[in-house]
Protein backbone atom coordinates (compact mmCIF):
# COMPACT_ATOMS: atom_id res chain seq x y z
CA UNK A 1 0.00 0.00 0.00
CA UNK A 2 1.49 3.48 -0.85
CA UNK A 3 1.36 6.06 1.60
CA UNK A 4 -0.96 8.36 -0.73
CA UNK A 5 -3.57 4.98 -0.48
CA UNK A 6 -7.09 5.41 2.03
CA UNK A 7 -6.20 3.45 5.40
CA UNK A 8 -7.44 -0.40 4.69
CA UNK A 9 -9.89 -1.31 6.75
CA UNK A 10 -11.45 -3.88 4.55
CA UNK A 11 -9.79 -6.70 5.64
CA UNK A 12 -13.24 -8.99 5.57
CA UNK A 13 -13.04 -8.40 1.88
CA UNK A 14 -9.37 -9.61 1.28
CA UNK A 15 -5.85 -9.39 3.33
CA UNK A 16 -2.37 -8.16 1.64
CA UNK A 17 0.05 -11.63 1.94
CA UNK A 18 1.52 -11.22 4.95
CA UNK A 19 6.07 -10.73 4.02
CA UNK A 20 6.86 -14.34 5.29
CA UNK A 21 3.66 -15.56 2.55
CA UNK A 22 5.56 -13.67 -0.44
CA UNK A 23 8.82 -15.06 0.57
CA UNK A 24 7.80 -18.89 -0.16
CA UNK A 25 5.27 -18.01 -2.83
CA UNK A 26 7.36 -15.99 -5.43
CA UNK A 27 10.62 -19.23 -5.75
CA UNK A 28 7.70 -21.22 -6.83
CA UNK A 29 6.41 -19.00 -9.77
CA UNK A 30 10.18 -19.08 -11.09
CA UNK A 31 12.90 -21.41 -10.24
CA UNK A 32 10.51 -24.17 -8.50
CA UNK A 33 8.03 -24.23 -11.02
CA UNK A 34 7.56 -28.02 -11.15
CA UNK A 35 3.99 -29.62 -11.47
CA UNK A 36 2.68 -31.51 -8.19
CA UNK A 37 1.38 -34.70 -10.16
CA UNK A 38 4.91 -34.99 -12.43
CA UNK A 39 6.72 -37.42 -9.48
CA UNK A 40 9.02 -38.62 -12.07
CA UNK A 41 11.59 -35.90 -11.50
CA UNK A 42 12.96 -33.54 -8.86
CA UNK A 43 11.21 -30.66 -10.06
CA UNK A 44 7.88 -32.70 -9.51
CA UNK A 45 8.96 -34.42 -6.50
CA UNK A 46 9.89 -30.64 -4.86
CA UNK A 47 6.37 -29.37 -5.82
CA UNK A 48 4.28 -32.29 -4.68
CA UNK A 49 6.59 -31.76 -1.08
CA UNK A 50 5.48 -27.87 -0.85
CA UNK A 51 1.61 -29.42 -1.15
CA UNK A 52 2.46 -31.94 1.22
CA UNK A 53 3.63 -29.61 4.00
CA UNK A 54 0.94 -27.09 3.67
CA UNK A 55 -1.50 -30.00 3.78
CA UNK A 56 -0.36 -30.74 7.08
CA UNK A 57 0.10 -27.20 8.17
CA UNK A 58 -3.42 -26.33 7.48
CA UNK A 59 -4.69 -29.54 8.60
CA UNK A 60 -2.85 -29.14 12.38
CA UNK A 61 -3.82 -25.07 12.83
CA UNK A 62 -7.67 -26.44 12.50
CA UNK A 63 -6.97 -30.29 14.16
CA UNK A 64 -7.91 -32.16 11.29
CA UNK A 65 -5.95 -34.81 9.26
CA UNK A 66 -4.08 -34.08 6.38
CA UNK A 67 -5.76 -36.71 4.44
CA UNK A 68 -9.47 -34.85 5.20
CA UNK A 69 -8.21 -31.45 3.50
CA UNK A 70 -8.95 -31.19 -0.25
CA UNK A 71 -7.24 -28.00 -2.16
CA UNK A 72 -9.76 -25.71 -4.68
CA UNK A 73 -9.51 -22.42 -5.98
CA UNK A 74 -11.31 -20.97 -3.04
CA UNK A 75 -14.33 -20.88 -0.61
CA UNK A 76 -16.65 -20.54 -3.35
CA UNK A 77 -15.13 -23.40 -5.30
CA UNK A 78 -14.92 -25.20 -1.76
CA UNK A 79 -18.64 -24.29 -0.90
CA UNK A 80 -19.90 -25.47 -4.40
CA UNK A 81 -18.41 -28.71 -4.08
CA UNK A 82 -20.03 -28.94 -0.81
CA UNK A 83 -23.36 -28.02 -1.21
CA UNK A 84 -23.51 -30.11 -4.58
CA UNK A 85 -21.65 -32.67 -4.21
CA UNK A 86 -23.80 -33.84 -0.99
CA UNK A 87 -27.10 -33.38 -2.69
CA UNK A 88 -26.01 -34.99 -5.67
CA UNK A 89 -24.97 -38.32 -3.99
CA UNK A 90 -27.51 -38.25 -1.26
CA UNK A 91 -30.63 -37.42 -3.63
CA UNK A 92 -32.24 -40.84 -3.30
CA UNK A 93 -32.29 -40.30 0.71
CA UNK A 94 -33.86 -36.73 0.10
CA UNK A 95 -33.96 -33.53 -1.74
CA UNK A 96 -34.71 -31.03 1.05
CA UNK A 97 -31.75 -28.68 2.76
CA UNK A 98 -31.40 -26.38 5.17
CA UNK A 99 -29.44 -22.64 5.18
CA UNK A 100 -30.41 -19.30 6.29
CA UNK A 101 -31.25 -15.76 5.04
CA UNK A 102 -27.81 -14.82 6.01
CA UNK A 103 -25.70 -17.08 4.56
CA UNK A 104 -22.80 -15.71 1.91
CA UNK A 105 -24.40 -15.51 -1.75
CA UNK A 106 -22.02 -18.24 -2.61
CA UNK A 107 -24.34 -20.86 -0.41
CA UNK A 108 -27.41 -19.30 -1.46
CA UNK A 109 -26.93 -19.18 -5.16
CA UNK A 110 -26.02 -22.71 -4.74
CA UNK A 111 -29.02 -23.94 -3.41
CA UNK A 112 -31.02 -21.70 -5.38
CA UNK A 113 -29.40 -23.59 -8.43
CA UNK A 114 -30.25 -26.63 -6.72
CA UNK A 115 -34.04 -25.50 -6.78
CA UNK A 116 -34.20 -24.95 -10.25
CA UNK A 117 -33.25 -28.98 -10.30
CA UNK A 118 -35.95 -30.16 -8.05
CA UNK A 119 -34.43 -29.49 -4.15
CA UNK A 120 -36.52 -27.66 -1.48
CA UNK A 121 -34.44 -24.97 0.29
CA UNK A 122 -36.00 -24.11 3.63
CA UNK A 123 -34.16 -21.07 4.19
CA UNK A 124 -34.15 -20.16 8.53
CA UNK A 125 -34.78 -16.39 9.02
CA UNK A 126 -32.42 -14.98 11.82
CA UNK A 127 -32.87 -12.68 14.94
CA UNK A 128 -32.59 -9.26 14.46
CA UNK A 129 -29.02 -10.12 15.82
CA UNK A 130 -28.28 -12.16 13.66
CA UNK A 131 -28.76 -15.05 15.12
CA UNK A 132 -30.55 -18.91 15.03
CA UNK A 133 -31.53 -20.96 17.76
CA UNK A 134 -31.19 -24.59 17.78
CA UNK A 135 -34.92 -24.86 18.25
CA UNK A 136 -35.51 -23.19 14.96
CA UNK A 137 -32.79 -25.80 13.43
CA UNK A 138 -34.68 -28.79 15.49
CA UNK A 139 -37.75 -28.14 13.62
CA UNK A 140 -36.74 -28.00 10.21
CA UNK A 141 -35.44 -30.86 9.96
CA UNK A 142 -37.48 -33.74 8.37
CA UNK A 143 -37.05 -37.51 6.90
CA UNK A 144 -35.92 -36.11 3.72
CA UNK A 145 -33.34 -33.56 5.11
CA UNK A 146 -30.12 -34.27 3.87
CA UNK A 147 -28.08 -31.30 4.06
CA UNK A 148 -27.98 -28.56 6.64
CA UNK A 149 -24.83 -25.31 5.75
CA UNK A 150 -24.68 -22.86 8.40
CA UNK A 151 -21.82 -20.60 8.08
CA UNK A 152 -19.41 -20.59 11.10
CA UNK A 153 -18.94 -16.35 11.52
CA UNK A 154 -21.22 -14.29 9.07
CA UNK A 155 -18.54 -12.18 6.53
CA UNK A 156 -20.51 -8.83 6.91
CA UNK A 157 -21.52 -8.66 10.86
CA UNK A 158 -18.98 -10.61 12.25
CA UNK A 159 -21.79 -12.84 14.19
CA UNK A 160 -20.46 -15.89 15.59
CA UNK A 161 -23.23 -19.52 15.60
CA UNK A 162 -22.77 -22.09 17.61
CA UNK A 163 -21.65 -25.07 15.24
CA UNK A 164 -21.01 -27.47 17.87
CA UNK A 165 -24.53 -27.44 18.59
CA UNK A 166 -25.72 -27.23 15.31
CA UNK A 167 -23.37 -30.18 13.77
CA UNK A 168 -24.60 -32.24 16.97
CA UNK A 169 -28.43 -31.71 16.19
CA UNK A 170 -27.54 -32.45 12.46
CA UNK A 171 -25.31 -35.15 13.18
CA UNK A 172 -28.51 -37.00 15.85
CA UNK A 173 -30.63 -36.52 12.87
CA UNK A 174 -27.95 -38.34 10.41
CA UNK A 175 -27.71 -34.73 8.30
CA UNK A 176 -24.59 -33.87 6.45
CA UNK A 177 -23.56 -30.72 8.26
CA UNK A 178 -21.54 -27.96 6.25
CA UNK A 179 -19.94 -24.73 7.14
CA UNK A 180 -18.36 -21.82 5.48
CA UNK A 181 -15.78 -20.79 8.00
CA UNK A 182 -14.18 -18.72 5.80
CA UNK A 183 -14.29 -15.47 8.25
CA UNK A 184 -13.82 -17.87 11.14
CA UNK A 185 -10.13 -19.22 10.03
CA UNK A 186 -7.90 -17.33 12.03
CA UNK A 187 -10.14 -14.97 14.00
CA UNK A 188 -11.55 -17.59 16.14
CA UNK A 189 -10.10 -21.34 17.18
CA UNK A 190 -11.33 -24.36 14.74
CA UNK A 191 -11.22 -27.48 16.05
CA UNK A 192 -12.45 -29.22 13.07
CA UNK A 193 -12.89 -32.73 14.81
CA UNK A 194 -14.52 -31.61 18.21
CA UNK A 195 -16.56 -29.26 16.02
CA UNK A 196 -18.90 -32.44 14.69
CA UNK A 197 -18.99 -30.78 11.13
CA UNK A 198 -18.51 -32.74 7.95
CA UNK A 199 -17.37 -30.18 5.70
CA UNK A 200 -15.56 -27.02 6.21
CA UNK A 201 -14.41 -24.86 3.69
CA UNK A 202 -11.73 -22.05 3.94
CA UNK A 203 -9.95 -19.44 1.64
CA UNK A 204 -6.43 -18.14 1.73
CA UNK A 205 -6.69 -14.82 1.11
CA UNK A 206 -8.91 -13.92 4.12
CA UNK A 207 -5.79 -14.63 6.16
CA UNK A 208 -3.01 -13.08 4.58
CA UNK A 209 -2.51 -15.58 1.86
CA UNK A 210 -2.75 -15.46 -1.72
CA UNK A 211 -5.72 -15.18 -3.79
CA UNK A 212 -7.13 -18.35 -6.12
CA UNK A 213 -6.69 -20.91 -3.39
CA UNK A 214 -8.84 -22.29 -0.82
CA UNK A 215 -10.02 -25.42 0.88
CA UNK A 216 -12.25 -27.96 1.70
CA UNK A 217 -12.38 -29.52 5.06
CA UNK A 218 -14.10 -33.20 4.30
CA UNK A 219 -14.36 -35.45 7.73
CA UNK A 220 -13.65 -38.79 7.36
CA UNK A 221 -15.06 -40.35 10.05
CA UNK A 222 -17.38 -40.11 13.13
CA UNK A 223 -19.72 -39.90 10.84
CA UNK A 224 -17.70 -40.43 7.16
CA UNK A 225 -18.86 -37.72 5.14
CA UNK A 226 -18.99 -38.77 0.81
CA UNK A 227 -19.75 -36.29 -1.59
CA UNK A 228 -19.43 -36.75 -5.56
CA UNK A 229 -16.71 -34.41 -7.67
CA UNK A 230 -17.99 -31.68 -9.25
CA UNK A 231 -14.59 -31.04 -11.66
CA UNK A 232 -13.76 -33.85 -13.29
CA UNK A 233 -10.17 -34.34 -15.47
CA UNK A 234 -6.81 -35.75 -14.11
CA UNK A 235 -8.23 -37.03 -10.47
CA UNK A 236 -5.64 -34.71 -8.33
CA UNK A 237 -6.89 -34.84 -5.18
CA UNK A 238 -8.09 -38.27 -4.36
CA UNK A 239 -10.71 -37.33 -7.85
CA UNK A 240 -12.47 -35.03 -5.70
CA UNK A 241 -11.35 -32.01 -7.72
CA UNK A 242 -9.19 -32.48 -11.02
CA UNK A 243 -6.67 -30.04 -11.84
CA UNK A 244 -3.02 -28.91 -11.85
CA UNK A 245 -2.48 -27.62 -8.19
CA UNK A 246 -1.56 -24.65 -7.52
CA UNK A 247 1.54 -24.79 -5.72
CA UNK A 248 2.64 -21.14 -5.00
CA UNK A 249 -0.82 -20.70 -3.91
CA UNK A 250 -0.84 -23.71 -1.50
CA UNK A 251 2.37 -23.18 -0.39
CA UNK A 252 1.21 -19.74 0.52
CA UNK A 253 -1.46 -20.94 2.19
CA UNK A 254 -0.03 -23.36 4.33
CA UNK A 255 2.63 -20.53 5.07
CA UNK A 256 -0.25 -17.99 5.93
CA UNK A 257 -1.61 -20.77 8.53
CA UNK A 258 1.50 -21.49 9.99
CA UNK A 259 2.21 -17.39 10.63
CA UNK A 260 -0.36 -17.55 13.03
CA UNK A 261 0.90 -19.91 15.25
CA UNK A 262 1.50 -19.07 18.56
CA UNK A 263 -0.13 -15.67 17.92
CA UNK A 264 -3.64 -16.31 17.35
CA UNK A 265 -4.58 -15.13 20.84
CA UNK A 266 -2.39 -11.86 20.73
CA UNK A 267 -3.16 -10.88 17.39
CA UNK A 268 -7.10 -11.39 17.81
CA UNK A 269 -6.69 -9.33 21.31
CA UNK A 270 -4.65 -6.29 19.51
CA UNK A 271 -7.65 -6.40 16.57
CA UNK A 272 -9.96 -6.65 19.12
CA UNK A 273 -8.94 -3.56 21.16
CA UNK A 274 -8.56 -1.51 18.05
CA UNK A 275 -11.98 -2.20 17.16
CA UNK A 276 -13.75 -1.43 20.07
CA UNK A 277 -11.88 1.84 19.92
CA UNK A 278 -13.25 3.05 16.57
CA UNK A 279 -16.76 1.47 17.76
CA UNK A 280 -17.29 3.75 20.69
CA UNK A 281 -16.00 6.51 19.10
CA UNK A 282 -18.11 6.64 16.08
CA UNK A 283 -21.36 5.55 18.43
CA UNK A 284 -21.17 8.42 20.02
CA UNK A 285 -22.22 10.54 16.89
CA UNK A 286 -26.22 10.99 16.67
CA UNK A 287 -28.47 7.92 14.99
CA UNK A 288 -25.59 5.29 14.76
CA UNK A 289 -26.23 2.12 16.02
CA UNK A 290 -24.49 -1.69 15.76
CA UNK A 291 -25.42 -4.54 13.12
CA UNK A 292 -25.50 -7.64 14.80
CA UNK A 293 -24.82 -8.89 18.18
CA UNK A 294 -22.31 -7.05 20.50
CA UNK A 295 -20.95 -9.99 22.38
CA UNK A 296 -20.69 -13.12 20.12
CA UNK A 297 -19.03 -11.73 16.98
CA UNK A 298 -15.50 -11.93 15.43
CA UNK A 299 -13.18 -9.53 17.31
CA UNK A 300 -12.49 -8.16 14.24
CA UNK A 301 -15.48 -5.85 12.28
CA UNK A 302 -17.81 -3.78 13.48
CA UNK A 303 -20.94 -2.89 11.13
CA UNK A 304 -22.23 0.31 11.83
CA UNK A 305 -25.81 1.68 10.62
CA UNK A 306 -25.62 5.41 10.27
CA UNK A 307 -29.19 6.45 10.23
CA UNK A 308 -31.09 9.11 8.18
CA UNK A 309 -27.97 9.45 5.91
CA UNK A 310 -27.83 8.85 2.20
CA UNK A 311 -25.76 5.51 2.41
CA UNK A 312 -24.22 6.02 -1.52
CA UNK A 313 -22.90 9.86 -0.54
CA UNK A 314 -21.55 8.63 2.80
CA UNK A 315 -19.73 5.75 1.05
CA UNK A 316 -18.66 7.66 -1.37
CA UNK A 317 -17.46 10.80 1.06
CA UNK A 318 -15.53 7.87 3.04
CA UNK A 319 -13.98 6.39 0.09
CA UNK A 320 -12.23 9.58 -0.75
CA UNK A 321 -9.56 8.12 2.82
CA UNK A 322 -10.59 4.87 4.23
CA UNK A 323 -11.07 1.75 2.20
CA UNK A 324 -14.35 0.25 3.64
CA UNK A 325 -17.41 -1.53 2.66
CA UNK A 326 -20.73 -1.45 2.70
CA UNK A 327 -21.50 -5.86 2.73
CA UNK A 328 -19.38 -8.33 0.99
CA UNK A 329 -16.93 -7.97 -1.41
CA UNK A 330 -18.54 -11.03 -3.58
CA UNK A 331 -21.87 -8.93 -3.92
CA UNK A 332 -20.13 -5.43 -4.58
CA UNK A 333 -21.71 -5.39 -8.31
CA UNK A 334 -25.10 -5.99 -6.44
CA UNK A 335 -26.45 -2.20 -5.91
CA UNK A 336 -29.01 -3.37 -3.50
CA UNK A 337 -28.59 -3.10 0.46
CA UNK A 338 -27.10 -6.25 2.13
CA UNK A 339 -29.24 -9.12 1.83
CA UNK A 340 -27.85 -10.26 5.56
CA UNK A 341 -29.08 -6.72 7.10
CA UNK A 342 -32.38 -6.60 5.49
CA UNK A 343 -32.71 -10.25 6.61
CA UNK A 344 -32.05 -8.36 10.18
CA UNK A 345 -34.95 -6.87 10.11
CA UNK A 346 -33.31 -3.24 9.31
CA UNK A 347 -35.45 -1.09 6.95
CA UNK A 348 -34.09 -0.65 3.13
CA UNK A 349 -32.65 2.82 3.84
CA UNK A 350 -31.19 2.08 7.41
CA UNK A 351 -29.62 -1.06 5.27
CA UNK A 352 -28.36 1.08 2.76
CA UNK A 353 -26.94 3.95 5.23
CA UNK A 354 -24.57 0.95 7.00
CA UNK A 355 -21.14 0.54 6.51
CA UNK A 356 -18.55 -2.59 7.44
CA UNK A 357 -15.26 -1.41 9.33
CA UNK A 358 -12.93 -4.77 9.01
CA UNK A 359 -9.11 -4.58 10.85
CA UNK A 360 -6.94 -6.73 10.33
CA UNK A 361 -2.87 -7.17 11.31
CA UNK A 362 -1.83 -4.45 9.69
CA UNK A 363 -3.80 -2.00 10.68
CA UNK A 364 -2.73 0.08 13.68
CA UNK A 365 -3.65 2.89 16.13
CA UNK A 366 -2.91 5.95 14.28
CA UNK A 367 -5.06 4.55 10.88
CA UNK A 368 -8.02 4.45 13.62
CA UNK A 369 -7.37 7.60 14.92
CA UNK A 370 -7.26 9.17 11.46
CA UNK A 371 -10.19 6.95 10.58
CA UNK A 372 -12.54 8.15 13.21
CA UNK A 373 -12.25 12.07 11.98
CA UNK A 374 -12.60 10.74 8.65
CA UNK A 375 -16.18 8.86 9.25
CA UNK A 376 -17.16 11.61 11.59
CA UNK A 377 -16.17 14.77 9.21
CA UNK A 378 -17.90 12.41 6.21
CA UNK A 379 -21.17 11.76 8.33
CA UNK A 380 -21.60 15.32 9.02
CA UNK A 381 -20.94 16.75 5.68
CA UNK A 382 -23.45 14.37 3.97
CA UNK A 383 -26.33 15.22 6.70
CA UNK A 384 -25.15 18.73 6.27
CA UNK A 385 -25.46 18.94 2.49
CA UNK A 386 -28.22 16.23 1.51
CA UNK A 387 -30.33 17.51 4.91
CA UNK A 388 -30.49 21.24 6.04
CA UNK A 389 -31.89 20.46 8.68
CA UNK A 390 -30.78 16.73 10.53
CA UNK A 391 -33.34 17.24 13.46
CA UNK A 392 -36.21 17.50 11.23
CA UNK A 393 -35.49 14.97 9.09
CA UNK A 394 -35.17 12.50 11.77
CA UNK A 395 -38.50 13.70 13.52
CA UNK A 396 -40.07 13.25 9.82
CA UNK A 397 -38.64 9.73 9.08
CA UNK A 398 -38.96 8.39 12.61
CA UNK A 399 -41.56 6.11 11.95
CA UNK A 400 -40.86 5.24 8.57
CA UNK A 401 -40.08 1.45 7.57
CA UNK A 402 -36.96 2.44 5.32
CA UNK A 403 -35.39 3.96 8.15
CA UNK A 404 -36.54 1.32 10.72
CA UNK A 405 -33.28 -0.36 12.64
CA UNK A 406 -34.03 -3.40 15.56
CA UNK A 407 -31.90 -1.33 18.13
CA UNK A 408 -34.64 1.20 18.25
CA UNK A 409 -38.03 1.51 19.19
CA UNK A 410 -40.73 2.76 16.70
CA UNK A 411 -41.27 5.95 18.78
CA UNK A 412 -37.68 7.76 18.54
CA UNK A 413 -36.22 9.90 21.43
CA UNK A 414 -33.35 11.59 19.84
CA UNK A 415 -29.78 11.77 20.92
Amino acid sequence: MNNSDPIYLDYHATTPCDPAVIEVVVPLLGIEFGNASSRQHVYGLRAAGEVNKAREEIAGFIHADPEEIVFTSGSTESINLAIKGVAELYIAKGKHIITAKTEHTAVLDCCKRLEEKGFEITCLQTDDRGAITEQQLQAAIRNDTILIALMWANNETGVIHPIEKFADIANRHNVVFFSDATQALGKIEIDAKNSGAGLLSFSAHKIYGPKGVGALYIRRKNPRVRLLPQIDGGGQEKGLRSGTLNVPGIAGFGKAVNVYKGNLSTERKNISELRDQLESALLKLPEVYINGDKVSRLPTVTNLCFRFTDGKLLMNEINKKLAVSSGSACSSANPEPSHVLLAMGLGLQSAAASIRFSLGRFTTRKDILSAIEIVKSAVEKVRTEQYPSFKSLCEQAVNEVEWHHPSVPAKLSLK
